[in-house]
């Protein structure tokens, strides 16, 4: 099934990595300038070509190439004049996805990883992928017989980050969805804190440690249960274990084709609010980040 695809952008390397990693369903590429002064405007930039001139080869030539790409892949552009964030938050509405390049996600500020990147996440109440500078749609999948990613081989795991303390069903549902359409497995990664004697020196009783295991590991299974009867075709690896929740998503990502974690809905007005895990993980997973919004 198709879905409505919004795509962000800029002109630069990163957004046309993110129209590039796009799912192959038919895409609105929304390119977001922010006007200049007149004067600025008619200046020639390279001979005759002017600020005009660029706004509209950028979405164009990003067209074409997803069309080589995919002939069979519906494109349709649209320019935005604005604030990025702004103008990118507005189009986003009507659509079920939002598609955003970012700077590598490295922890240099940028695009995404940045004010703008943040403050669209944070208005923007549909999912949103963000994708690496440089990324490929084939890194998304299994190394073929010569090492090397490749289309025709399988995708790669999608992650799930999860709080089993508060699952949310719009976060679940996003992650399973996922890994059916890629028709491969869901990794489910859950982080646990052990208990504050253990920060403050005192000695750990193994046995309690090893029960508490196992209550979080249940609890895990208890909250995927229903899901698994959902969708039972896609095979679910659970994974429960001490330690920050962030490190553990973040490393599972070197192994995924999509990481997917949530951001709770807050109706504050002053502030980026996406939560600390999501954060660390916007910051420095190595695969496409797919944040889900919820209540």
């Amino acid at each position: 099934m198709s879905r409505n695809v919004t795509v962000g952008l800029d002109g630069s390397t990163e957004s046309r990595a993110a129209a590039l990693g796009a799912p192959p369903t038919p895409l609105r590429l929304v390119h977001v300038w922010e006007p200049v002064p007149e004067p600025m405007a008619q200046a020639p930039l390279l001979g005759a070509e002017t600020p005009a001139h660029w706004r509209e080869r950028i979405p164009c030539e990003t067209a074409e190439g997803l069309r080589m790409r995919d002939p069979g892949v519906h494109v349709d552009t649209e320019q935005i004049p604005g604030r990025p964030a702004d103008a990118l938050a507005v189009a986003a509405k009507g659509a079920e996805l939002l598609v955003l390049g970012s700077r590598g996600l490295s922890g240099i500020g940028g695009f995404l990883v940045g004010s703008v990147g943040m403050a669209v996440i944070a208005d923007t109440e549909i999912p949103v992928v963000l994708v690496r500078a440089g990324e490929q749609a084939a890194d998304e999948h299994e190394a073929g017989p010569a090492g090397i990613p490749s289309a025709a081989t399988e995708y790669r795991p999608v992650v799930l980050g999860i709080d089993t303390g508060r699952p949310d069903d719009a976060v679940l549902a996003f992650a399973f969805d996922e890994a059916a359409r890629r028709g491969t497995s869901l990794r489910v990664v859950h982080g646990w804190n052990l208990p504050p004697y253990s920060a403050y020196g005192v000695p750990a009783d193994p046995a309690l440690n090893a029960d508490l295991g196992r209550q979080k590991a249940a609890a895990l299974s208890e909250v995927l249960r229903p899901w698994r009867r959902k969708y039972p075709d896609v095979e679910v690896v659970e994974e429960s274990r001490s330690g920050s929740p962030a490190h553990h998503v973040i490393d599972a990502s070197h192994d995924a084709s999509l990481v997917v974690v949530g951001r709770r809905i807050r109706r504050r007005p002053i502030g980026v609010h996406i939560g600390s895990v999501t954060h660390a993980v916007l910051h420095h997973a190595t695969a496409p980040v797919a944040v889900v919004a919820h209540d």
